[in-house]
């Protein structure tokens, strides 16, 4: 990557949790069906691209096969012990639903309405409205996206905002990429601290709150896209903080490698960096479709909550 960087040759990455497997294609020589896009930059819809679209009124995911609770409460018990005992502040916890899908998943990737989408043909498709970093000449920012609720909740924008529980969760992850931006840049700040989106679903939206952290980056620096990228993974977002003990906390509660979901992607067009982190995730394993998703635990999380929100970020975004 920081050689395509010092070259100034567009590239995608594709980049897995646990940083054993990444990916790296010049734009030139993008394998045949894979398909990204990012603000700005795309690749188009080829013909006869896509097997069976679907009306957008129709559901894409038809049948949820979710963990038990039982199970759930196992990862969350190991999670809050390790929270008890001071060993982290936060862990992001996850797992994966079995899905029904009513399309292919290049179908869920023309459908899905997010700003950052990529397909990987027989393995995945993501449709991720959280950013990762961006990095331009002389600066690089990140987007951390932590707190959801149901816009359907009477007042719900407030009541995200006030909750504590929630405030604390984003305080924590803000602090963490603070660190994470300072060891690849100065002069941190946070120019907007809690502001909230909304994401659309099928029949139903949901409010997330998000952060901007920005720092300045030496001049040429923003050519070393690997090197910055290597000190910054995995993303603090879907981790927690501490980031080594956590990350360690949450293989031991999850049972499973990630592999790419929670890892990040982007594109470097030459100049810039646009990147996300790859949530909203549907992947293909032994024939099976799994949607994988989750949330931040704190010592305040109740174990019913966290489990009802994984169960509804089950769901994929259409216009």
């Amino acid at each position: 990557m920081d050689d395509l960087g010092r070259e100034a040759t567009p590239f995608l990455f594709v980049i897995d949790y646990e940083l054993q497997k990444p990916l790296v294609w010049p734009l030139s020589d993008l394998p045949s069906g894979v398909r990204f896009s990012v603000p700005g930059t795309s690749v188009e819809r080829p013909a006869g691209f896509g097997t069976r679209m679907v009306s957008a009124d129709q559901p894409i995911i038809r049948n949820r096969r979710c963990v038990t609770f039982e199970r759930y409460r196992e990862g969350f018990a190991r999670v809050q012990k390790a929270l008890t005992a001071g060993e982290s502040y936060l862990m992001n916890l996850t797992f994966p639903t079995g899905v029904d899908l009513s399309c292919s998943l290049e179908d869920v990737y023309e459908l899905a309405h997010a700003p950052y989408r990529l397909l990987l043909p027989g393995e995945c498709v993501v449709f991720s409205p959280e950013p990762f970093v961006r990095i331009e000449p002389g600066s690089i920012s990140t987007f951390p996206m932590k707190g959801t609720i149901d816009s359907a909740v009477d007042h719900a924008r407030e009541v995200l905002l006030a909750d504590e529980k929630e405030a604390a969760e984003h305080a924590t992850v803000v602090d963490l990429l603070r660190n994470d931006i300072g060891m690849v840049a100065e002069a941190v700040t946070v120019p907007r601290y809690r502001y909230v989106d909304k994401i659309h679903l099928q029949g139903r939206s949901l409010y997330a709150i998000s952060s901007e952290i920005r720092g300045r980056l030496a001049d040429g620096a923003h050519h070393r896209v690997g090197s910055i990228l290597s000190e910054m993974l995995p993303a603090g977002s879907i981790t927690g903080a501490p980031k080594k003990r956590s990350c360690e906390v949450i293989a031991e509660a999850e049972g499973e490698q990630r592999g790419y979901y929670t890892g990040v992607f982007g594109v470097f067009d030459g100049e810039c960096v646009e990147s996300a982190v790859m949530i909203r995730y549907i992947e293909c394993a032994a024939d099976q479709f799994r949607f994988r998703s989750g949330g931040g635990i704190t010592i305040y999380s109740d174990c019913r909550s966290e489990y009802e929100e994984m169960r509804q970020k089950v769901d994929v975004p259409v216009a």
